[in-house]
């Protein structure tokens, strides 16, 4: 990496909790600059515009983000317990100051900055399209219960757990976080995880005897 990337770099890291913590508009390049120790000039001359450096902020903090809640899940054999383990780390993990970045830019963006919000869109069908990809990997590997729709499931997930951070932001409690996880673990418990077969021998039925 050149000197001119780790500076881009580095302002983008720094930057990233700024406006996941202040927004876009309340992100001011002053801070910016006082945060990053350069002056204007410093900062347009590895972006084009305030905005770009947002998009990439944006980019950087759901990324991380995102991984942190993500990584090493593959190592679960079972799909289920593997989403319940991702519900688990959504709920309580955060890589940025400031929260779920993805529901802290879509709030942000919803206003009229069509560059951060269709980022926003590209996150989040990222995040659905990785739960779908877990639960139709279970459905193929008789984990997850054939009869649900993969993208139904991703999104009951999603607005589930950031109902859940909406509510808790408001109410300053970690309440609303708990109920929401709890009510996703029954929900994959009981509806989303295959059973075993009425027929199968661990089930403890039998097929009733051939008539004569």
């Amino acid at each position: 990496m050149s000197k001119g990337e780790a500076t881009r770099q580095r302002i983008i890291e720094i930057a990233a909790p700024l406006f996941n913590q202040r927004g876009y508009k309340g992100c001011s390049l002053h801070a910016i600059m006082e945060a990053t120790g350069l002056e204007k000039g410093g900062i347009y001359r590895h972006f084009g515009s305030k905005e770009e450096l947002a998009a990439e902020a944006f980019d950087f903090a759901w990324n991380t983000t995102f991984a942190l809640r993500t990584n090493g899940l593959d190592a679960i054999p079972n799909h289920v317990d593997r989403l319940k383990e991702h519900v688990s780390r959504y709920a309580y993990r955060s890589g940025i100051p400031g929260g779920c970045p993805l529901l802290n830019t879509a709030v942000d963006a919803d206003d009229g900055n069509p560059v951060l919000r269709e980022r926003v869109r590209k996150a989040l069908r990222g995040w659905q399209n990785a739960l779908r990809s877990v639960l139709e990997d279970g459905i193929a590997k008789g984990t997850v219960n054939p009869e649900i729709d993969p993208a139904e499931v991703a999104n009951h997930i999603i607005t589930s757990i950031e109902g859940g951070i909406v509510i808790a932001r408001l109410e300053r409690s970690d309440n609303a976080l708990r109920d929401a996880r709890a009510r996703l673990d029954r929900y994959l418990e009981l509806k989303v995880r295959k059973s075993p077969s009425a027929e199968s021998p661990s089930s403890g039925t039998h097929p009733p005897p051939a008539l004569p």
